[in-house]
This record gives C-alpha cells, structure tokens and sequence, in this order.
C-alpha cells in the first residue's frame, strides 16, 4: 500500500485541531502541521499493513521504524516538526483518556544545525529605512505608500515585532505619549514594546498627514481602504525597498527582528530584557543572537589583531 493513499477520516484528529485552534489558540499554521504531522504517520502506518484505526495500538518499535525509515527521505527539520505534532496529539490523547501512553516521547532525533540568523547591518538598515522617502521622491511610489512602508520598517525593527504582530495591531494597543505597544504574540501572550522616539514620530506624522482614525480597533498599518495589511503584502513590499537600498533580496520582514535583537546586543543590553522584548518563552532561543554577536567579534580580531 503506498504511503500517497488517502488518509482515513479521523474524529479524533478532528477534535485535536479544534483543541489546538479553539482553546490552546495556536495559529492556523501550526494547526495545519500538526495535522499534517499525524496524517502522514497514518500513511506510513497504512503502507506497511501496520495500521489498525487505533492509536494505542502503535507500539515503540513502529515509532522507531518511522524514524529510521524517514529520517533517511525527510529533513530533520522536517522530521522534528512532526514528531512534534505527534507528542501533541498524544498528549491530547491521554487528557482525553483515549491513550495510556506517548509512544513518541524521549525518541531521539538527528541534532538540528543552527545556522546563525541573518541580519542588515545598522548601515544597511539606515539605508532600508530612508528607501521609501526616495522612491517616492522620485515618483515610484505614491505618498500614501512612502509613509506607510516606512512606518512599517520603523515598528518592525523599533518594536522588534513579528510581522503577524504588526499585521494585527491596532491602535488601541498603542501609547502614543509612552511610544510601547501592548503586543498579543504567540500564544497569546501579551507583552510590552517600546517603539523608539522615531516609530512614534512616523505614527503621528502618518496619520495627522492622512487624516487617519486612530480609534482603538483601527489598524495601525492599513491599506488605502483602511483594512488590516498581510503578512504576503508586507513581504511584498519589503522586496521592494531591499531593491530600492540595493540590499539583500533574501531578507525578509523576520530578519529584521534579527536585526534588531542582534543590534540591541551589540550595543550593550542584556540577554534577558532581550528576551522580554522579543517575546521569547525560552532564553536558549534568545542565546542565538549572543552568538552573532560573537562572530561577529571574532571576526573583527581576525582582521586587526597581529596575533590572529
């Protein structure tokens, strides 16, 4: 039986993503995956004649051939997702009283690389942020678009913000006077982001040079008809200003989170207010940046000092 067969209809796994959406509020994308994940361990199981419409009859020696057998077809980042989305389900599971046990804990795993985050330089970044103003100076662009993408460049290396945070912000959320942000993240944790005295300025000059509300459910960063911009269009926009400043086009609205925090660092904040800002539940995510910073250190000794 080949592992493309459709997947059998699964109640359970039906009531896990509503779970997932409804309660634990998990975004759409990880939704996705996780289903995705427990879809294509059934058509493993399919393919070998090892499924029986029952998910504790999976026993520890099926999760290892899975393993073993993807590993070599998968990539680890690939594979790690989705024994994530499988320890959930099974999680899920035993809450529900549906399974005594989580067959996919304490598996291991090939180790991840971790490649250092990529980010703009505080020159390049000054040259990304000034991009907008001059296409529109040179007639590229329309005024509305000039002032908006450079708010948006502002607020999203200023606050450090995801692009799905920018996206969804509204002005209720933000203290003008204060220049934070009361920012809903991941998992819909709230915290605070100080904007910059610059992100602030660039807010009110747009909406005072539009004649924009900024009632507390408008979007801060809108279309011409006043609607909450996409993730896609500000990716899209982004592309066009890197071309403009004659940067990076691989460069995308995440990086300049990285640019951020890598830039924070470098000029002397400490590792856990770092973490605070960017939103990060664990500081080992927040520890990749320390490394850059590194890197970067080294590198520089390297090229200056006589003993290198």
């Amino acid at each position: 039986m080949a592992d493309s067969e459709a997947t059998p209809s699964i109640p359970v796994l039906n009531d896990f993503c509503d779970h997932l959406a409804l309660e634990r509020r998990v975004s759409a994308y990880t939704v996705r995956n996780y289903r995705a994940a427990v879809e294509h361990f059934v058509r493993w199981m399919q393919g070998r004649g090892k499924w029986h419409d029952d998910f504790t009859a999976v026993r520890p020696l099926d999760v290892r051939s899975y393993l073993i057998e993807e590993g070599r077809r998968l990539a680890r980042r690939t594979l790690h997702n989705h024994v994530s989305g499988l320890r959930a389900f099974y999680l899920y599971l035993r809450k529900q009283g549906l399974a005594d046990s989580n067959p996919f804990t304490g598996v291991t795993l090939p180790k991840l690389s971790k490649p250092l985050p990529k980010f703009l330089s505080k020159s390049q970044m000054r040259a990304l942020l000034n991009a907008p103003i001059l296409l529109w100076q040179e007639g590229k662009i329309g005024e509305f678009e000039a002032f908006r993408d450079t708010l948006i460049l502002e607020l999203l290396y200023g606050g450090g913000l995801r692009v799905s945070e920018l996206c969804e912000l509204n002005h209720g959320q933000i203290d003008l006077e204060q220049g934070v942000a009361r920012v809903l993240g991941k998992g819909q944790k709230e915290r605070l982001c100080p904007l910059g005295p610059v992100a602030t300025r660039c807010l009110g000059l747009f909406i005072d040079r539009f004649k924009l509300s900024a009632e507390w459910n408008v979007p801060v960063v809108c279309q011409r008809n006043g609607r909450h911009m996409d993730p896609r269009q500000v990716q899209k926009l982004l592309k066009t200003h890197l071309a403009a400043a004659e940067l990076p086009l691989d460069m995308t609205p995440h990086k300049l989170r990285h640019s951020f925090a890598t830039h924070m660092l470098d000029n002397g904040a400490d590792l856990r207010t770092v973490q605070e800002l960017l939103g990060h539940a664990n500081l080992s995510t927040t520890q990749i940046y320390t490394h850059v910073s590194i890197a970067r250190l080294k590198e520089a000794h390297k090229q200056a000092h006589p003993r290198a």
